[in-house]
């Protein structure tokens, strides 16, 4: 049977996750940031984390936004095969989500229509929608607003098969030493592995978006996200990057099947807002 759901009630949610991914820390983040504060060895790091969470408690109080860079509206969208859209295509009513949401929550525009010509669209619209077709009647919906301090530290590497799992933990923290203070540390690295150079761009960003305590079904992604979690953390970047023994929360990785011929690994950086929220309709 087809389920109904008009395009209003996707615009709503949208205009409201907007808000609340940017005012709000999502709970598992929050608890990481809080963990990362007790355990960090450094006193400077230490402080830097205090206030950190000094902010995010500010922000909820006074209601205003965690972090100036409200960042570009990224959405995953899991649409059910039973559920038919009345009104508004999907696409019209997320971008009308958005630019309710970042206008009537004061947040900042940051996008430009033209990447060349560079004129601000006025609405943080359009938004990045990634879209599957799943099971069911329901559309579960991922918001996670994307800064570009961490995003633009962010690298492809299409290595060869012969680099292997070795190729692919160095890439990781060639990234992390690169962006160094540049990513807002402490970060969440999002890591994509396989698919092809599209592919693994789009799991590495969907993996930030993990929720806490979920890991891979495969016992070597697990092993390698605590050994990169662990190697990332010994690089002493630290809280700001002003030294420290937290440079990351976490490290997630996705993987997908790929060709014979090749490796592609994304390493997406977030910084450690980590802004994501879900809802379903």
């Amino acid at each position: 049977m087809i389920r109904e759901v008009d395009s209003e009630d996707i615009e709503n949610a949208v205009r409201d996750m907007c808000i609340e991914a940017n005012y709000a820390l999502s709970a598992d983040m929050r608890k990481k940031i809080e963990t990362a504060e007790k355990t960090e060895r450094s006193p400077l790091g230490k402080k830097i984390l205090s206030d950190l969470i000094k902010n995010l408690d500010i922000a909820k109080e006074d209601n205003i936004p965690i972090c100036q860079d409200t960042g570009m509206a990224v959405f995953f969208i899991k649409i059910g095969q039973d559920v038919h859209i009345n009104g508004k295509s999907l696409s019209d009513a997320v971008n009308c989500g958005v630019k309710r949401g970042y206008s009537e929550g004061y947040l900042r525009k940051s996008v430009v229509g033209d990447p060349v010509i560079r004129k601000n669209t006025g609405d943080n619209t359009p938004a990045i929608i990634h879209t599957s077709i799943v099971p069911g009647d329901k559309i579960e919906i991922t918001a996670a607003p994307k800064g570009f301090g961490s995003e633009n530290m962010s690298k492809i590497y299409m290595l060869k098969p012969a680099d292997g799992i070795e190729g692919i933990k160095s890439a990781i923290l060639e990234t992390v030493k690169e962006a160094g203070p540049n990513a807002c540390p402490p970060v969440v690295v999002g890591v994509g592995i396989g698919g092809d150079f599209e592919k693994c761009a789009e799991m590495a960003k969907e993996a930030l978006t993990r929720d806490e305590g979920e890991r891979p079904a495969e016992k070597w992604i697990c092993d390698l996200e605590d050994e990169m979690l662990s190697k990332i953390n010994e690089l002493g970047i630290g809280p700001a990057g002003l030294g420290g023994t937290v440079t990351a929360l976490a490290v997630n990785i996705n993987t997908y099947a790929t060709h014979i011929a090749g490796l592609p690994v994304a390493v997406n950086m977030c910084c450690h807002v980590n802004r994501h929220i879900r809802r379903t309709i």
